[in-house]
């Protein structure tokens, strides 16, 4: 296995993980599954460190969550909820502001087109945000964490809202982003096609512990 980005040692927090050793490669694109309410997304929520283990550790690229500057960290490592965070204004406003949130400088309306383009989205950059769909709304979302171009990048169900071919596109697009610029992926996913075609390690949570790790998924 490659280099892991995050190590996570003994960490408990509430009822609702309890994980003693885990591994997450760089560079990879990797899959956590299971059930609802098995714990994954507290899990995501704290390799940023918007949520704090209770007791144990994550190592983060070496060093510990707690010696980081959560500014810092929350730059170098990204996430996306599952529902979208929205802004008012436009299009091209909600694409921006995660720039300016991260002090990155601006950039043209030609590299905004094509990242709306890598996310399959076609829409005006001046068209209203409150107008778009649930899944346009999630795909400006992926957008402007794609234009931050991130080190690490968490995403938390990032196809709910879109159909299969939509999926298969975004899905193709960001793993391309991943392998080339050399990035680590972390998702949460439910499609079975998403992590048979794009997973490179799959990480399976039940009931708070992890139950499963593999390299590729077993045929059904």
């Amino acid at each position: 296995m490659n280099e892991s980005t995050f190590h996570i040692h003994q960490l408990h927090y509430k009822n609702i993980l309890s994980i003693d050793d885990l591994s997450i490669p760089s560079g990879m694109i990797t899959c956590i599954i299971g059930e609802s309410g098995s714990g994954k997304t507290t899990l995501l929520k704290m390799l940023n460190h918007m949520i704090s283990p209770e007791s144990g550790d994550i190592e983060i690229e070496g060093r510990s969550v707690f010696e980081w500057n959560p500014v810092e960290l929350r730059r170098e490592v990204v996430m996306m909820a599952q529902t979208p965070v929205m802004f008012g204004g436009t299009v091209k406003d909600n694409l921006l502001i995660g720039l300016r949130f991260s002090e990155k400088p601006a950039v043209t309306d030609a590299r905004l087109k094509k990242v709306l383009k890598d996310v399959h989205l076609d829409k005006a950059l001046d068209e209203e945000s409150d107008a778009l769909s649930g899944g346009e709304k999630q795909r400006v979302s992926l957008a402007r964490i794609l234009l931050l171009d991130p080190p690490v990048l968490l995403l938390d169900e990032p196809s709910s809202a879109l159909d299969e071919e939509t999926t298969q596109f975004i899905m193709k697009k960001l793993a391309e982003f991943v392998k080339n610029n050399k990035k680590t992926l972390v998702m949460i996913t439910h499609s079975t096609a998403v992590v048979r075609a794009f997973a490179d390690h799959i990480i399976e949570i039940n009931k708070g512990q992890v139950v499963r790790e593999s390299e590729h998924i077993e045929q059904q």
